[in-house]
């Protein structure tokens, strides 16, 4: 599966949108410097490189697993430089080649405490809303959806052992990202900082698209997925505490005009 690969720092890539309803997979290589942006079927995975070294941040879906290799080899590191998976949190949509990554290459995948279940279970989580209304109400949210169960978001296996991260903490890991707690998508959701970079890695507590509605823009994601709206509007807190120019979601477009502005429209945007 070819990758569309794309240096512009920040711009709209068109090669990932969609020909003939299926989107191609995109590589935005030094989105900001040592982080590349991976794109497959509507979710961000991340790769942190220091010194030679790899840091996966989030795992999509399983059909992601050649597209990465692809990625890795594209920005000439190998398999063998991956030091560590980190995930923000454990939905099977970044949940998805973890297993597999940890087994084969025999990394440790890091997360909050809280998500331990979830990575267990994917696919048993608390949301507020009924799931198969979004659709109904929301259909340019479709291609999306469908393009995630094309990339296998129905079988994604779990996985045990999470390595615990704590709030605050910096991790031993290459990038070193420091942990910022962002409950409420999920219960143990965690944003990571890279103050080098002047960039947060937002996870889902801040997307600037949301595949269950289609919308665009800085927004939390929808109750379809989220366990507590209220609280994840509450954890916009410690992102724009971070005062970071650069938010890197994982769904949507690089953000580029500053964690303040993000977290404003967030705000503004409220629940759905």
């Amino acid at each position: 599966m070819p990758i569309q690969r794309d240096a512009r720092r920040g711009r709209e890539p068109r090669g990932g949108e969609p020909r003939g309803g299926v989107r191609r997979p995109r590589l935005i290589r030094s989105v900001v410097p040592g982080v590349h942006l991976l794109d497959h079927a509507y979710v961000n995975c991340y790769l942190l490189e220091e010194a030679g070294e790899l840091t996966i941040v989030d795992t999509a879906h399983p059909k992601t697993w050649p597209v990465l290799i692809q990625a890795i080899r594209a920005i000439g590191r190998t398999p063998a430089d991956v030091r560590a998976i980190v995930l923000t949190h454990a939905h099977f949509d970044h949940l998805g080649f973890a297993h597999r990554a940890h087994d084969e290459w025999d990394v440790p995948v890091l997360g909050h405490a809280q998500e331990q279940y979830i990575a267990a279970h994917p696919y048993r989580y608390a949301h507020e809303n009924a799931r198969l209304i979004y659709p109904i109400r929301h259909p340019k949210a479709i291609p999306a959806l469908f393009g995630m169960l094309r990339a296998g978001a129905l079988r994604v296996p779990g996985i045990d052992g999470l390595t615990p991260i704590l709030p605050g903490e910096v991790l031993a890991v290459p990038g070193h990202p420091r942990v910022v707690f962002t409950p409420g998508h999920t219960f143990g959701h965690c944003a990571l900082h890279l103050p080098d970079a002047d960039t947060v890695l937002s996870g889902d507590a801040l997307v600037t698209f949301d595949p269950y509605t289609g919308g665009t823009g800085p927004q939390i994601i929808s109750g379809a997925a989220t366990a507590d709206s209220a609280q994840a509007l509450e954890s916009l807190a410690a992102i724009e505490d971070t005062a970071a120019s650069v938010i890197l979601p994982g769904h949507g477009e690089p953000w580029m005009e500053g964690a303040e502005r993000a977290v404003a429209l967030a705000r503004a945007a409220g629940p759905s």
